[in-house]
């Protein structure tokens, strides 16, 4: 696999909106854009800290695994995302042939027109890894 950079870090919140002034007001950075993730049971806010890019995670349903994820007591960086320059499917592929669990086995529609597949923390030291690609590669 090859990682060429970190893409973001998936930051769980339990609310977009009271968190953003923070990230705005007082860190001075610009929310560019917000979008529901359907299927993801997300709201997903971007800002941009020079090439990486923080993504605030909102649930939208208590079954989400966000939701899940608050609810156990996480706070804060829920994952970091890694573009990855020879497709997600390869990776995920290479990541299970090396022994790693895998959360998706196949590559999914995400967040930016991202295709993106999840590693399991269990296998990654503990770190909800997401390999990443524009849907367009």
């Amino acid at each position: 696999m090859k990682i060429s950079r970190i893409d973001h870090l998936g930051i769980g919140v339990e609310s977009i909106e009271a968190v953003l002034p923070y990230f705005e007001n007082v860190l001075g950075l610009k929310c560019y854009a917000i979008e529901e993730v359907t299927d993801q049971k997300v709201k997903t806010a971007f800002l941009r800290v020079g090439e990486v890019k923080l993504e605030l995670l909102e649930p939208t349903s208590p079954d989400s695994a966000v939701a899940k994820w608050l609810e156990k007591g996480g706070r804060g960086v829920h994952h970091v995302a890694f573009a990855v320059e020879d497709g997600v499917k390869e990776a995920l592929m290479e990541s299970e042939d090396k022994g790693v669990r895998l959360i998706d086995k196949a590559p999914r529609p995400g967040a930016e027109q991202m295709m993106i597949g999840f590693l399991h923390p269990k296998s990654t030291a503990g770190i909800l890894t997401e390999l990443c690609e524009p849907q367009n590669q």
